[in-house]
Order: C-alpha cells, then structure tokens, then sequence
C-alpha cells in the first residue's frame, strides 16, 4: 500500500543534536524544546571549542548552529568541518539574525534559520529528511 506524501507520517527526530549557541537562555530554550519534542540527547555548546570538543567526543546527527558565537563571528566554520565526514555528517541547521552574512557557499551546506524562529521551526526543519548517497543507504542497511 501506498502512503500519499501528505499522510505520510513525519520523519524521525534525530536521537542527538549538538546546538552550538553563546546565548544561554535561547540555548536552554532550544534544549528544551527538543526534549520536549522527543529528541533523546541534546548537547548545549557555547563556545566553538566546546563545540570542536563535543564532535571528538561523539558525532551527533544534527547540529544547530549560531553563526554568530562570542568566540568566533564565523561559526560556520564548524558546518565547513563536519562535512568533511561525508555522506554521513550530520544535518546543518544555521541559526542567525543576519542570514546574509553566511557565504552562499556555506548557507548551502545546511538550512538557515532566521532569529527569532519559533522552536517548531526547528523541529519541522529535523523532521526533514536528510538526502543520503547510495554509500550511506549501503551502510545503513548492512548495520
């Protein structure tokens, strides 16, 4: 039987997601609201080390990321590095009150997300599907 794309059940939230964001309070925000939305582990980063540190630590299948951090105005640097991973990186959502300021080149490694969004923004945006090569099909099926 075939289900018609607007029955279709929404996609999986991914299970971790790293949100890189030197705001505290919009950092616990977006923590909680993919808690509350059923994300099983949720890493807060406020810093692009801290960040850096988390993916040695561990890689996460989704990251959000303010462009803007405290510590660098060019935090997509760390979009720039997990792609580097290939098929398998996670999903990139940009998070930002200045969408122009991100290369176009870099926007296109991810979806942006303008500040203030609304936190089911954010969780329609991880409902996506994430476009996967046959590698990573080939992969995942073998697991």
């Amino acid at each position: 039987m075939t289900q018609h794309p607007e029955t279709a059940a929404p996609a999986k939230l991914p299970g971790h997601v790293l949100v890189v964001e030197d705001d505290a309070v919009l950092g616990m925000t977006i923590e909680q609201a993919l808690l509350d939305a059923g994300v099983a582990r949720v890493a807060l980063c406020a810093s692009t080390e801290e960040a850096m540190q988390h993916l040695r630590d561990g890689r996460p299948e989704a990251i959000v990321l303010d462009v803007h951090l405290a510590d660098r105005d060019d935090g997509w640097a760390i979009a720039e590095l997990v792609r580097t991973l290939g098929a398998d990186s996670p999903q990139i959502i940009f998070s930002t009150g200045a969408p122009q300021d991100i290369p176009a080149d870099i926007a296109a490694l991810g979806c942006t997300l303008e500040k203030p969004y609304d936190a089911q923004e954010l969780i329609a945006v991880l409902r996506q599907s994430k476009p996967r090569g046959i590698i990573s099909r080939l992969r995942g099926a073998l697991r």
